[in-house]
């Protein structure tokens, strides 16, 4: 057998090295999800705060979970938040959708500066409009409900400027085609922009929902009734009534976890890198 080349010998070093540093990054992101999964299934009679601390339960148990169900209303939490998160996702994936279209195809007088407007929002941190927004929610009768949550994240300016760039790339040929069809408008945006752009509304579907998903401020500024908490501040107040047994806490931020993580497992199959594939193939 002829002898590995030198430059493959090389390449061969450089993968091994990459995949080594891949999975020792892995280790450090994975490691405190690790460690809360292990906190959350050590048994009652089991110490948390040993030294040198211990990764792997010594007496494993599910009692936290039971726990946390039985006293404490986690499923009323989860409800709201999966509510919330759930129509917050539909009416982005809606309203940036029908302004992205306009922005992307329609030639109109100051479409350049209805853009640079919405794109400059994005700059404006949340601290800024925290106040006028609560005001207008309790002018608007919305203080302490579930639609003062869903309402001012109903469009952002980040799913419109992706929307945008998402419809620019499909071809206008296909447009041309669902015109001559008979497609108005309104048919052209929903039987080909919508399929075109599926990738890029799956993408903003997940940043929506873990967004609205693991939203803590704005909850706990508006709401004051604990029937309608959601999952952040259920947490926050199960930290705050046992303070001294995190096994509970740490099995409650895993609940809060699996949703997110289930959600990304299930859709990232649905991501393409090349938005106009879909309305090709379909």
């Amino acid at each position: 057998m002829r002898p590995a080349s030198p430059g493959l010998q090389v390449s061969g070093r450089a993968a091994a090295l990459q995949l080594t540093l891949l999975l020792l990054l892995a280790l450090v992101v994975l490691l405190p999800l690790l460690w809360l999964v292990s906190t959350s299934l050590k048994g009652p009679a089991e110490d948390i705060f040993t030294s040198p601390p211990a990764l792997l339960p010594s007496q494993p148990s599910l009692a936290a979970y039971g726990q946390l169900f039985a006293a404490n209303p986690m499923l009323t939490y989860l409800r709201n938040s999966a509510l919330v998160s759930a129509l917050a996702v539909l009416a982005n994936l809606l309203f940036c959708s029908l302004a992205a279209y306009p922005l992307a195809r329609l030639r109109f007088r100051g479409r350049g500066l209805v853009l640079a407007l919405v794109v400059a929002t994005i700059l404006i941190p949340f601290q800024v409009v925290m106040i006028p927004l609560y005001l207008l929610m309790v002018q608007l009768g919305l203080r302490n409900s579930l639609w003062a949550l869903i309402l001012p994240q109903a469009a952002t300016a980040f799913g419109i400027f992706l929307l945008r760039q998402s419809f620019l790339g499909v071809p206008v040929e296909l447009e041309e085609a669902a015109r001559i069809d008979g497609c108005s408008p309104l048919g052209e945006w929903w039987n080909v922009m919508i399929p075109a752009a599926r990738s890029d509304l799956i993408t903003l579907a997940m940043f929506v929902f873990i967004g609205s998903w693991s939203d803590f401020l704005w909850p706990l500024i508006i709401l004051d009734d604990p029937g309608l908490y959601t999952l952040p501040l259920g947490l926050q107040q199960l930290a705050s009534s046992f303070s001294l047994d995190w096994r509970l806490v740490a099995a409650g931020s895993v609940v809060s976890i699996l949703p997110v993580l289930l959600l990304f497992i299930l859709l990232q199959r649905f991501i393409l890198p090349n938005a106009s594939g879909d309305a090709v193939k379909g």
